[in-house]
């Protein structure tokens, strides 16, 4: 649920396609809008429209999607954390496209996954997901304490992160939080070898990533190449305008390709994760 990680896919993409096979990735939910957060203020509607603001400000910044209306303030990330860890143990392709779901849910529809069952009805139809396994482990104390440790990780920030950052109009200087501790801010990425680590916190181009990752393992190769617009799609399913200029060649968008208009840009969908999305009513086939 946060905008500067929404926007950050691009990058991450592109990392994950260049290192595939290189390195370990671990992903962890830090929670936002928690359940110890302050209590919502009296008036839902003007909080809503903050935050849309704040939404609007970032993506101008990065250039993601942006819902054309946000329908409310979102009012815990736990729900869709639990259902995106679940995903995990139905292998790492369910997963990312689990997680891509909730986000676009916010980002997108501007419908934020905050209960179980919109969270797991977000995930409906990806392919290769069996529902019931998912509705059952997300609900499983196996995954709460999976959960509930990455929250706790993140909030055990690396000291890097403690001082001002800068570079960035989101530096990822850690927050502090209502106890009087820090967690990271999001997203952060900490590239880990057995005798050294760097942190990258924020929004951060991906030579400052693939320099990080350079300086832990030397020789470590950071190339990426687009894929033909097809395959790019058809890797993805889901592709935002900032992504397929990264992660696809050649002409766009390719036959068939059907498009979700947002309020900051489109969202480019594969024709079967079209047949399944939950924008499906708000799609247009591009032209051929």
């Amino acid at each position: 649920m946060c905008p500067w990680a929404w926007g950050s896919e691009p990058v991450f993409r592109a990392l994950r396609t260049a290192l595939e096979g290189q390195v370990r990735w671990r992903r962890v939910y830090a929670i936002l809008f928690d359940h110890d957060d302050d209590p919502p203020p009296p008036d839902p509607a003007a909080e809503t429209a903050w935050y849309a603001r704040y939404v609007a400000d970032v993506t101008g910044h990065t250039g993601a999607p942006r819902a054309r209306e946000l329908s409310r303030m979102p009012a815990s990330s736990w729900p869709s954390s639990l259902v995106a860890k679940a995903a995990e143990r139905q292998g790492a392709q369910v997963a990312e496209r689990v997680l891509r779901r909730l986000r676009e849910t916010l980002f997108v529809l501007g419908e934020p996954a905050d209960t179980h069952e919109s969270a797991l009805s977000a995930a409906l139809g990806v392919p290769g997901l069996d529902p019931r396994r998912l509705s059952a482990d997300s609900r499983s104390a196996a995954v709460l304490e999976e959960v509930r440790a990455d929250r706790a990780e993140a909030r055990r920030p690396v000291r890097e992160v403690l001082v001002a950052q800068d570079g960035s109009p989101h530096p990822g200087t850690a927050k502090e939080t209502a106890d009087g501790g820090h967690r990271y801010a999001l997203p952060t990425l900490v590239v880990r070898a057995p005798e050294t680590r760097r942190a990258v916190p924020g929004w951060r181009s991906f030579e400052e990533y693939a320099t990080a990752l350079r300086a832990v393992r030397p020789g470590l190769s950071t190339t990426v190449g687009g894929l033909p617009a097809h395959e790019a799609l058809e890797r993805h399913l889901s592709l935002t305008d900032p992504e397929r200029r990264v992660l696809a060649d050649g002409p766009w968008p390719p036959p068939r390709a059907s498009r979700v208009d947002t309020g900051n840009g489109p969202l480019w969908l594969h024709p079967e994760e079209a047949a399944r999305h939950p924008a499906c009513g708000r799609r247009t086939p591009s032209a051929p």
